[in-house]
């Protein structure tokens, strides 16, 4: 049975690892929306809250960041179809061995694509912030990991920088129960 799945597995590890990056900004933007009041309310990402950008700065990054998340939301829609093609290969009666591998080189094809997508971003934000907004960003990018997303969580550290888990009532962590 493990022999069968772990195909999927392996595709399923690698799509979070090359995307975490995106989710991350992603999640940080639906869920921290509203600007506090102690920063610019015109500077609606929290990231960018967060590295104290000028309005000049994000006057030239918020266009990226829009077409950074079309680009992601179009692939990411992508991965997922491509990923229950797979899992369908995989459930069928008589699963084949080759349509599964091929399959798996689509999907990876798909997240190599996300990957430069990711580092492409970075490398044109870094061109727009100052010496310590690029290193506290990258600083950021060190402590999330991908398995910083709070649904893959084992524990807590307190090296953890305090970016809180999403808001979302449907939301649920493991080892918790739904709705606590």
């Amino acid at each position: 049975m493990w022999k069968k799945i772990a195909p999927l597995l392996v595709a399923l590890s690698v799509a979070l690892n090359v995307a975490f990056i995106s989710v991350w900004v992603v999640l940080e933007v639906r869920t921290h929306r509203v600007a506090d009041a102690t920063h610019n309310e015109e500077i609606w990402c929290p990231l960018h809250r967060r590295l104290n950008v000028t309005d000049e700065q994000w006057q030239r990054i918020e266009p990226r960041i829009a077409e950074f998340f079309r680009q992601v939301r179009a692939i990411c829609a992508e991965i997922n179809r491509l990923q229950s093609e797979l899992i369908d290969l995989i459930a069928a009666d008589e699963p084949h061995r080759q349509d599964i591998a091929a399959k798996q080189e689509e999907i990876r094809a798909v997240q190599q694509r996300m990957q430069q997508l990711v580092i492409e971003h970075l490398l044109a934000e870094k061109e727009l912030l100052s010496p310590e907004q690029e290193k506290e960003l990258f600083e950021m990018l060190r402590r999330r990991g991908a398995c910083a997303w709070p649904c893959l969580k084992t524990g807590t550290s307190d090296a953890e920088p305090d970016v809180p888990a999403p808001q979302n009532k449907d939301f649920h962590q493991p080892g918790t129960q739904k709705g606590e």
